[in-house]
């Protein structure tokens, strides 16, 4: 499941994760609550976001100093 209220008003990673834990998307924001909050408010998705939305059951996030700090130092 996943839950908005766990995200924070800060720059980082999001990373979507399917039912079996596997990653199937991997964005970057200012505002990750802001960002991710998008995915669930707004309803004329394209077919592709619409199957990320669909296909998504977790979530997890890495915060970081700013949008454009890459994230994969902070998952090693």
């Amino acid at each position: 499941m996943i839950d908005l209220e766990t995200l924070p008003h800060l720059p980082g990673c999001y990373l979507y994760f399917d039912a079996d834990g596997k990653v199937i998307y991997v964005g970057k924001a200012k505002d990750l609550k802001k960002r991710v909050g998008n995915y669930f408010q707004k309803r004329d998705h394209d077919h592709k976001t619409e199957s990320l939305i669909q296909t998504a059951s977790s979530l997890d996030f890495i915060v970081t100093n700013n949008e454009v700090e890459p994230c994969s130092s902070k998952i090693l």
